[in-house]
């Protein structure tokens, strides 16, 4: 009977293992995602070269903080596109890549948890430039700022946190 109970133990163990490989096509669908943010940048980017002439100061540095979201963003999915890949589906084989970055391979899940909100409050920062430098326009509801300013906050505020409660555990660890 123990071992009838062990079999099954490793059956389903390893039924859990295999069942990671579930993760992967969602990381195929995330490098789609990737070529279509690349698609809007190149389209963003056409934009911004063929209305130069004719753009404010004010809307060329609406159209460069465009650029940088759009490449922020970019960056966001291949962290996640990596390191999501690395901790929870499979090692990546860097061997034979002269060119592969470093951090690609060393971002554990509290690292991935930093950067990702590292990402999102860079782009929710970006945003709120955008937004404040559109308020001489007249496009910007003082509402909607206000609102983008609380989101702004709790992004940062959330990574402070985050931050301080991975210190801790670092603590508990050592």
């Amino acid at each position: 009977m123990q071992a009838y109970g062990r079999a099954m133990e490793k059956l389903i163990e390893r039924f859990i293992l295999i069942s990671r490989w579930i993760m992967a096509p969602f990381y195929i669908g995330l490098v789609l995602a990737l070529a279509v943010v690349l698609f809007k940048f190149g389209a963003e980017l056409f934009h911004f070269v063929t209305h130069a002439n004719d753009s404010t100061e004010t809307d060329v540095i609406l159209g460069i903080l465009a650029l940088i979201d759009l490449t922020f963003t970019g960056s966001l999915v291949v962290i996640v596109i990596f390191s999501g890949y690395e901790n929870f589906v499979s090692k990546i084989d860097a061997d034979g890549h002269a060119d592969w970055p470093e951090w690609m391979t060393k971002v554990d899940f509290s690292g991935l948890k930093q950067k990702l909100l590292a990402s999102i409050v860079a782009i929710s920062a970006i945003a709120l430039l955008k937004a404040f430098m559109s308020v001489d326009k007249g496009a910007m509801d003082e509402k909607v700022l206000y609102w983008m300013v609380v989101i702004h906050i709790v992004f940062v505020v959330s990574g402070i946190i985050l931050a301080w409660t991975d210190r801790i555990a670092d603590r508990g660890d050592h």
